[in-house]
């Protein structure tokens, strides 16, 4: 696997759209074809778009990213997609390398629908990808302004590669790092996984957070998740100026983050930043 390098992106050739669902197929920066969603906001017309990236095996259709979805369109217009590797997009995953161009093209597709502010909540995987794709905003597109995030939430994420210290963790490295892990992946998971290793390694979570500042940034984690202990969101906390909630009972990302909590992340998404809101 290849980190993204600096250069410019494609701009998605697709035009704005009229109130209502669109399904499009947008193109990234490495000619990857990315399935994606757009949901206006059911209160109405808004500024705003929440582009939300999903966790590693999820999907644009998965149940848990559709209910998230509904419950941020009461606060918003959202996109959701496809990762590289899954649901209808092409290529495969790089388990967080590459996927960062896969959020930039949703990122500007947002924008090239008329919306001024545009900001992006991860989920394990997904908050990782949120977190570099924030703190790398620049590099990514040539300082044009398109792909830039005026807030980010980064939900059930590591904050360090590599980390085998739970269970799960260790299974998610069989299935990534071995053949048959990856034949696994692709026929019960749905999801195709590059075979490669990284060259280089990404830029880790707990080394982009203190580039995402001024950009607002909340990092939120349950207590009682299976993947990740809480030194992982506490070390994102530490590293730069973020607000971190810890959610007394939560397992780990999308599938478990409740209603109640999505809709305090949108709220939160819907203010960080806003002139006169004081400190997200």
């Amino acid at each position: 696997m290849t980190s993204a390098s600096e250069g410019q992106f494609h701009r998605s050739p697709v035009p704005s759209v009229t109130p209502g669902d669109r399904r499009v197929m947008l193109r990234t920066r490495d000619g990857v074809p990315i399935e994606a969603l757009y949901e206006p906001c059911a209160a109405g017309p808004t500024d705003t778009a929440i582009v939300v990236a999903h966790g590693f095996t999820g999907a644009v259709d998965r149940p848990a990213v559709r209910r998230a979805a509904g419950v941020f369109a009461h606060h918003a217009a959202v996109i959701t997609f496809s990762f590289r590797g899954h649901g209808r997009s092409g290529g495969r995953s790089t388990v967080g390398d590459r996927e960062v161009l896969d959020l930039v093209a949703a990122v500007e597709w947002a924008r090239v629908l008329g919306h001024t502010r545009v900001v992006t909540v991860g989920f394990s995987m997904g908050g990782s990808v949120v977190l570099r794709h924030a703190a790398l905003d620049g590099s990514l597109h040539g300082g044009r302004t398109e792909a830039r995030t005026d807030a980010v939430a980064s939900v059930s994420a590591p904050a360090r590669w590599y980390y085998r210290g739970t269970a799960p963790m260790r299974r998610l490295h069989w299935m990534v790092t071995r053949p048959l892990g990856r034949l696994v992946g692709r026929v019960g998971l749905h999801t195709r996984i590059h075979p490669e290793d990284w060259d280089p390694v990404p830029l880790s979570p707990v080394d982009a957070v203190p580039l995402i500042a001024p950009t607002p940034l909340l990092v939120v984690h349950g207590d009682r998740d299976p993947y990740f202990p809480l030194d992982h969101p506490r070390m994102l906390a530490a590293a730069g100026s973020a607000e971190l909630w810890v959610e007394a009972g939560m397992g780990h990302a999308e599938n478990a983050a409740g209603d109640e909590l999505l809709e305090r992340i949108a709220e939160w998404l819907m203010t960080a930043g806003r002139p006169g809101a004081g400190r997200p």
